[in-house]
C-alpha cells in the first residue's frame, strides 16, 4: 500500500469530500474549511481545512463565531499532517480543549488477516432495530463508562433513514451482550470506517475485538470497499497492526464549547 497516496485519497474522499453523517446534518464548504452542521444531538465540527500561518487565526475565529451563533459545541478534527504545523497550539489558544490523540490507521480490505475466531459460546449478531441498538448502547456504557444516549439517537436515525450505509454488530455470550461495533460505509468512495468497537472489561483479552474487526472487514470487501479506516486508541493499535492496518497519521479532537 502506498501510504502517501492512500492518505491523500482519504483526505480527498472523507474530508474535503465529506458527506452528512445523518439525516439532521448538512456539510458546508466555505473558503478554506469544510464543516458539518447538525442538530444539538448530531456531530458539529470542522472536518477539513487548508490554512496558512497568516490566515489560520482569522479562520479559527470565524468558525468559533459561526458555531457560537448557532449555540453549538463543535469539534475541530485535527490531523497530524494538517497545516500550519502549530494549528493545535492555535486552537488551544483560541479556547479549544484537546482530547486524546488517536492514530489514523488504514488497511486494504482484501489484504487484512481476517482469520479471527470467537471464543467458545460467543456469537456475532447483526443490529438492525431498536432492540439491537439498545444492546450496543448497553455495551458502550459498560465498556467506556460514558453516557451513550447520543449514540442511540444517531444509530437509530442512520438505521431508519439510510440502513445500507451502516453495519452494526453485537457479540453475545449466551444472551449477554459483551462487545459491539459498527462500520459506516461511504458510497461513491473506496472507504468504510470502523467505529465504536468496545468490549466489557470481563471479556477483554479473548479476541472478541479482533473478531469484530475481521467480521466488518469481510463485510466491507463483500460490498466492494477497498479501504478500512480507523481512529485507533493506544489499546487497539497493536491489534489492528497485527491484522494488517498501517498507521498513516494521528487525529486529535479539539472541542469548543460556546
Amino acid at each position: 500500500m502506498d501510504h502517501a497516496a492512500v492518505l491523500a485519497l482519504h483526505d480527498r474522499h472523507l474530508r474535503r469530500g465529506a458527506r452528512p453523517d445523518g439525516p439532521d446534518a448538512r456539510v458546508e464548504r466555505t473558503g478554506k474549511v469544510v464543516r458539518q452542521v447538525a442538530s444539538a444531538q448530531g456531530w458539529n465540527g470542522v472536518v477539513w481545512s487548508c490554512l496558512g500561518e497568516t490566515d489560520a487565526d482569522a479562520v479559527i475565529a470565524e468558525q468559533i463565531a459561526y458555531f457560537t451563533r448557532l449555540g453549538r459545541e463543535f469539534e475541530w478534527k485535527l490531523y497530524g499532517h494538517d497545516r500550519p504545523a502549530d494549528l493545535g497550539r492555535r486552537l488551544a489558544a483560541a479556547g479549544f480543549t484537546p482530547g486524546p490523540e488517536e492514530t489514523l490507521m488504514i488497511g486494504e480490505t482484501t489484504a487484512l488477516r481476517c482469520d479471527a475466531p470467537l471464543p467458545d459460546g460467543v456469537r456475532i449478531v447483526p443490529v438492525t432495530d431498536r432492540a439491537g441498538v439498545d444492546l450496543v448502547v448497553a455495551v458502550h456504557e459498560k465498556a467506556f463508562g460514558t453516557d451513550a444516549s447520543l449514540l442511540r439517537h444517531r444509530m437509530l436515525a442512520r438505521l431508519t433513514t439510510d440502513p445500507d450505509t451502516v453495519v452494526a454488530v453485537v457479540a453475545l455470550a449466551g444472551e449477554e451482550p459483551v462487545s459491539s461495533a459498527r462500520m459506516e460505509l461511504v458510497p461513491g468512495t473506496d472507504f468504510a470506517g470502523l467505529w465504536g468497537g468496545g468490549t466489557v472489561e470481563a471479556w477483554r483479552g479473548r479476541g472478541i475485538y479482533r473478531a469484530l474487526v475481521a467480521h466488518r472487514a469481510r463485510a466491507a470487501a463483500e460490498r466492494g470497499y477497498r479501504h478500512l479506516q480507523v481512529d485507533a486508541s493506544d489499546q487497539s493499535r497493536p491489534i489492528l497492526e497485527r491484522l494488517g492496518f498501517a498507521a498513516l497519521s494521528t487525529t486529535t479532537p479539539y472541542v469548543h464549547t460556546p
